[in-house]
This record gives structure tokens, sequence and C-alpha cells, in this order.
């Protein structure tokens, strides 16, 4: 399983970004894809959560804010709205397989500034 992540760039606080993590090769064993995010001094957080089934799950730090989806092109979106200064940071996706195999994206950076 390869993942591609996109979308970051630089946007104002109470802006909006999507990200993108398209997947390929083995998509079939993929049970469940995750955001990530480190922000500059700070470990990694969790994000957001989607299963294959559809089944999403936030951090509390973005629900309301942030939404996780999927289509049928095997790419997991992260709409990210409302953007503060807190939510600067490199974002990364994450695919768990069915055999509790885990595969990244690259990071894709995220600046909120006015």
């Amino acid at each position: 399983v390869q993942l591609q992540a996109s979308g970051g760039g630089l946007v104002q606080p109470g802006g909006s970004l999507r990200l993108s993590c398209a997947a390929s090769g083995r998509t079939s064993v993929i049970r469940r894809t995750r955001w990530y995010r480190r922000a500059p001094g700070k470990g990694r957080e969790l994000v957001a959560t989607i299963t294959r089934e559809g089944s999403a799950g936030y951090v509390d730090s973005v629900k309301g804010r942030f939404t996780i989806s999927r289509d049928d092109n095997n790419t997991i979106y992260l709409q990210m709205n409302s953007l503060k200064p807190e939510d600067t940071a490199v974002y990364y996706c994450n695919a768990e397989s069915t055999s509790y195999n885990y595969y990244w994206g690259q990071g894709t950076l995220v600046t909120v500034s006015s």
C-alpha cells in the first residue's frame, strides 16, 4: 500500500483547507485510515479516523470543525474548517491493514497564520 498526501498550505485563522490521501497498491486490505499531525515542538497526535465501513472519530479539539471522508477511488479527505493557529502542524495519513500492518504517507504542512 502506498499513500500520497496533499493539500496543505498557508491559510488565515478561520479559513479552510482540504487534505487528500490517495491510496494505491493493495487497497483492499485497508481496514482503517487515520490522519495524524505533529505540531512544532510537540508529539504526534491522532486527529481523525475512518473505518472501511465509513465510521468516523475525532479528537475533541477538532470535533465540529474537521470532517474525515472517503470516496470510491481510495482517497481519504480531511476537510478542515474554522482553522486555528494551534492547528498548524505537519499532517500525515496512515492506513491500517487487516493484518495490522501500518502504512504512512509523506506529511503535508498546514500553517494557520495571519
